[in-house]
């Protein structure tokens, strides 16, 4: 039974006054004891009230007999005020023992709990709504909470990063972020150690906990299946063009690390940057971009369609600029290995050398529209299945998705850019 649906039970914030005879008539809060005189009544009687015992709020939450009050008639506005006035407020006991402030009508005498992250601060994280504050991380600690978490498990203040210190102090750290990183750093080594001193790796750990697995994934797949798929493609000509081979399988290696690391969702506890200079403009835009087009929204970072499509611009645009320099080192130190080949040896089935520029070019350019629109739909692909029922009852049925989708993803990626090496005519 609610406390507010009686009104001699115990409410917070509320009073007993005259008030309370809107809810019952008087004569049943009377409990049957008002019987109105054969003789003598009149109004002015009636107005200046009845007497008549009124039950009170006991120590114990029950109800005991109290003073008599006057009930006045629902006519005369002017009496009520003067029995509300006239009657004392009752302090009624918190949940956590403490005596509750008494409403005055402006609202709570508690502090707010912390609102939401970032520039959209949330209205608090109430007993069951949830507010902008919330999501699949869980409330927003304050300062003070995310140090007593910290002891807890034995982490003095100084050992946290300062970022996130600094985000604990001014909008809070919600609580699951907090408890990963707790658990991450007193991993073994070397995570452990990567975890406190890389913030590029500790950042998308906390957020994603499969994100090394993705990037071993992508590396043991993709040698695998472009090793499969050069035989596929050079079928006789696999041997004689082996140096080309291994140019794609470094350049691919270091590819791989970047393609997954780029994309990945990120915890962001720095705040968005308020310079006015050209560079704070630029990383102030940057901050508002999502990570990836299908990124989640999180409290204080909410994602225009504008920005998901300025994000898959940039994102070519990085991944664009890292092919043309894997391409740069790769293709280098395969011409590298050609020419000293046959320096010692030629043989009339040796390929031309391939163009450095115009290969680190291919690179850059497979990469920037091929691989990020891959690697986009791919991350929205794993988004729906790690938010669906299935992989929340089951987590290894997200991992073996991410296994089966990077599989395909990488054996039809291998064979695309043969296409685009020969038809651009650098292999």
């Amino acid at each position: 039974m609610s406390m507010a649906s009686s009104c001699l039970g115990p409410r917070p914030h509320a009073r007993l006054g005259a008030g309370g005879s809107k809810c019952r008539p008087a004569a049943a809060l009377l409990g049957g004891r008002f019987r109105p005189p054969a003789r003598g009544w009149t109004p002015a009687a009636a107005a200046r009230g009845i007497r008549a015992g009124l039950p009170r709020a006991s120590a114990d939450g029950g109800l005991a007999a109290g003073p008599a009050v006057a009930v006045p008639e629902a006519g005369d506005a002017t009496e009520r005020g003067e029995a509300a006035a006239a009657q004392p407020a009752v302090v009624v006991p918190g949940r956590d023992g403490k005596k509750a402030g008494v409403d005055d009508g402006a609202g709570s005498d508690g502090p707010s709990p912390p609102g939401g992250c970032g520039g959209d601060g949330g209205s608090g994280g109430g007993g069951g709504g949830g507010g902008d504050g919330e999501d699949e991380f869980g409330p927003i600690l304050s300062f003070d909470q995310v140090v007593q978490e910290a002891e807890k498990r034995g982490v003095g203040l100084p050992s946290l990063p300062a970022d996130m210190v600094e985000a604990a102090k001014s909008v809070g750290v919600q609580r699951l972020l907090l408890l990963r990183y707790l658990d991450m750093q007193a991993s073994a080594w070397p995570l452990g150690p990567a975890i406190r001193s890389c913030a590029l790796l500790r950042n998308r750990m906390l957020v994603d906990p499969a994100f090394l697995f993705k990037i071993g994934t992508e590396i043991v797949i993709d040698t695998c299946c472009a090793t499969f798929a050069e035989v596929q493609k050079r079928g006789e000509e696999f041997w004689s063009e082996f140096e080309l081979y291994a140019a794609d399988m470094l350049v691919g290696v270091v590819v791989n690390v970047a393609l997954v690391g780029m994309l990945a969702p990120y915890a962001r506890f720095g705040g968005r940057s308020a310079s006015d200079g050209l560079l704070g403009r630029v990383r102030h835009a940057y901050d508002a971009l999502p990570s990836s087009v299908f990124e989640a929204e999180k409290p204080g970072y909410k994602f225009s369609v504008q920005q998901r499509i300025g994000t898959y611009f940039f994102k070519g645009i990085l991944y664009g600029s890292v092919g043309f320099f894997c391409g740069l080192v790769g293709q280098g130190i395969a011409n590298l290995i050609m020419t000293a080949k046959r320096s010692v040896k030629k043989s009339e089935d040796d390929v031309p050398v391939p163009p450095l520029l115009k290969t680190s070019a291919l690179w850059g350019a497979f990469l920037a529209v091929s691989s990020n629109t891959r690697y986009q739909i791919i991350n929205g692909l794993e988004r729906l299945v790690e938010a669906s029922p299935v992989a929340k009852r089951v987590p290894a049925a997200s991992l073996a998705f991410t296994v089966g989708v990077r599989f395909a993803n990488n054996i039809y990626g291998g064979m695309q850019f043969v296409d685009w090496a020969r038809m651009s005519g650098c292999q």
